[in-house]
């Protein structure tokens, strides 16, 4: 298990200001030739996971690549599928989902909002 940093990878980094903030990307074993379950809490447009499978790239060649996210909301703007979902949401695109987790937030919960 680990944490994978994709900050450099998104396709809108220049908007995100001068100095993204860089997390790091916290792998400890090689990831070549094993499949792997790459895991995301909201899969909207699919741009995020675009960025992740190509830091995973570039860390090494897995033998297959797996997508589990908990909230599938629709609106793909690239060819990306998730092999496991938790809940499908359909949302319009003013509605936001905000995932939050016990061991971070202390609560495990599913926010469906509208944008401001």
């Amino acid at each position: 298990m680990g944490k994978l940093d994709i900050t450099l990878y998104r396709d809108d980094l220049t908007t995100l200001g001068d100095q993204p903030v860089v997390h790091g990307t916290e792998i400890k074993s090689s990831i070549v030739g094993k499949k792997l379950v790459l895991v995301d809490d909201v899969l909207y447009t699919g741009r995020t996971v675009r960025a992740a499978l190509d830091a995973i790239v570039d860390i090494g060649r897995p033998l297959a690549i797996q997508l589990a996210v908990l909230v599938d909301r629709g609106h793909r703007e690239l060819p990306i599928r998730a092999d496991f979902v938790g809940k499908n949401i359909p949302t319009s695109r003013k509605e936001i989902i905000l995932v939050k987790l016990e061991e971070v937030d202390k609560i495990d919960q599913v926010v469906l909002g509208e944008l401001i």
